[in-house]
């Protein structure tokens, strides 16, 4: 019976929302229009989607602006950043759609 508990608590803290993630993050846009990402889908700039190191494709985030308090939904169809420091690559689209101008610190949490 403690056994059965236990994994029922385990199961409805993994299913319960991720509390939001403060990482560093950058877009990309016009200049990998059309090029394959790792996912193998072609590179759309307008698209709501990003790159992460290790989320499974298909991920889908929420990714949120503090300074403009906008939030947008994306979904993981890329990887990288392989810059030190940075967390997530956001496509030009989803970059825009939060006010988000240049490499800053972002919210991220599952959708």
């Amino acid at each position: 019976m403690k056994r059965i508990a236990s994994v029922t608590l385990i199961l409805t803290f993994l299913a319960t929302p991720a509390f939001a993630q403060v990482v560093r993050a950058t877009w990309y846009g016009n200049e990998l229009r059309g090029h394959r990402t790792a996912s193998g889908e072609a590179f759309n700039p307008g698209g709501m989607t990003a790159a992460h190191k290790s989320l499974p494709f298909g991920t889908c985030l929420v990714i949120g602006n503090p300074q403009t308090g906008r939030k947008v939904a994306v979904r993981v169809n890329d990887r990288g950043p392989f810059t030190p420091g940075i967390a997530l690559d956001l496509s030009s689209g989803a970059a825009a759609a939060i006010g988000m101008r240049s490499t800053q610190s972002v919210t991220m949490s599952h959708c």
